[in-house]
């Protein structure tokens, strides 16, 4: 029974952490209705078959794949640029599976000859506490307008919808902090469920199971935005952005192996070689797949920490479901229909504890005046980007654009080039834990 509710759970809370960016994706890329339900089959099949393949020959740990934001926020900005030259944001789809598929290509080449594991002592604890930090701020915004109901623009709150919202989100924390045995455990759950049985009896949370025409079966459609294009631009963005794509994989390993009990040298080299090597793999077929690039999930630590399920078990039965499910239109339709402002505010609640690995991580680099230096600039300049307008970068070059736009990529790479030029000094060199 109990394996069965952490499975359940698991499941749960794959899906609701998969449904939001493929819809902000949609909107950015006006895609239709039909053309985002799609997306989101497609995600849903490549988060559960990817989690499986990490879960079971990977990093071999309790750690779900997932739409990254990272991602996200490239696609978003190659969106805009399109419209800034004159055409359709979809134009620029094709260039984008291209660029996944560099990226892919990269990630097995830094897992099948070890030098992810080699290049690991680039990213210090201060360098993935920073990274964590600004992918906590940056998502913070989208979750935060998901609560409000506030999808483009001009949208304006629903307050009471709104405010039921911030109490599940509050609700989720309070038992995931103060929470006794099985509360504490399925908060998530509880949360996800109590939120959609209020949405519906307040006649926010329409239920229709009706499918029309559409088959019982139905597998993802390849290259369905078209085949895969490249050019300069869209190669060097990959490029650089397999950097963060590392920072990522380690944050969200070192973050989940923290949470569990064994963790030594020797396991984490063969763990980070192999999630590299299985990245690569996942991002092959998300280009193929034409859906958003997907990575370990950090936020994945802060589920465990808030529930205590660390069994591989359930993770991989979750994932199996969650293949399944991806093939049935019918069940996506439904699952779809869980209030965004639900599936939202539950998020939000698992990134607090995220934040606070986060904190926990840069506790140990920022004692003194170098690591509050270092972390200071990069938070300043990496966020200080993420509110620029969006035509702030149009007199630059498009490959620049896409760079230096990206406030993660930008925050994490001033820390990594920081922590390299700016040497510790003696005393901090020598000080024991």
């Amino acid at each position: 029974m109990n394996n069965s509710l952490s499975t359940l759970q698991w499941f749960i809370f794959m899906i609701t952490s998969s449904i939001a960016l493929p819809i902000v994706i949609g909107s950015a890329f006006h895609l239709s209705a039909g053309e985002v339900e799609g997306l989101v089959q497609r995600t849903l099949f490549i988060v559960g078959l990817s989690s499986f393949l990490q879960g079971w020959i990977g990093h071999r740990m309790p750690l779900m794949d997932g739409p990254a934001g990272s991602w996200v926020s490239v696609f978003v900005l190659f969106a805009d640029v399109a419209v800034r030259h004159g055409q359709q944001p979809s134009q620029s789809l094709q260039l984008l599976e291209g660029g996944l598929l560099v990226a892919g290509v990269l990630l097995i080449l830094l897992g099948a000859t070890g030098a992810i594991y080699k290049i690991l002592p680039l990213f210090t604890p201060l360098v993935t506490g920073s990274f964590l930090l600004l992918l906590v701020v940056q998502l913070s915004g989208v979750f935060l307008k998901g609560m409000l109901g506030i999808h483009g623009e001009t949208d304006i709150p629903n307050y009471g919808a709104s405010l039921i919202a911030f109490g599940i989100f509050g609700l989720v924390v309070w038992l995931s902090s103060k929470g006794k045995g099985w509360s504490k455990t399925y908060a998530i759950l509880i949360g996800i469920a109590g939120g959609w049985i209020i949405f519906a009896l307040i006649g926010k949370a329409p239920f229709a199971l009706s499918a029309g025409d559409t088959p019982f079966v139905k597998l993802p459609e390849v290259f369905a935005w078209g085949p895969p294009e490249f050019n300069a631009g869209i190669v060097t963005t990959a490029v650089l952005f397999t950097i963060t794509l590392v920072s990522n994989t380690i944050a969200a390993v070192t973050a989940v192996s923290e949470q569990l009990p064994e963790a030594n040298k020797d396991i984490m080299k063969r763990r980070m070689n192999r999630a590299s090597l299985i990245g690569g793999v996942s991002h092959m077929l998300t280009a193929s797949a034409s859906t958003v690039g997907v990575v370990p999930l950090p936020v994945s630590a802060g589920f465990i920490r808030m529930t205590g399920q660390r069994s591989r078990g359930p993770f991989l039965a979750a994932c199996l479901l969650l293949v399944g499910i991806g093939t049935l239109p019918v069940v996506l339709r439904m699952l779809s229909q869980v209030p965004g402002q639900v599936a939202s505010a539950v998020l939000l609640a698992s990134f607090v504890q995220l934040a606070g690995i986060s904190f926990a991580s840069l506790s140990k680099e920022t004692n003194n005046q170098r690591g509050l230096t270092i972390l200071g600039v990069a938070m300043l300049v990496g966020i200080g980007i993420m509110f620029l307008p969006p035509n702030a970068l149009a007199g630059l070059p498009p490959t620049l654009q896409d760079v230096v736009g990206n406030g993660l990529l930008v925050g994490t790479l001033i820390v990594i080039a920081l922590e390299r030029l700016w040497k510790k000094p003696a005393a901090v060199l020598n000080s024991g834990p």
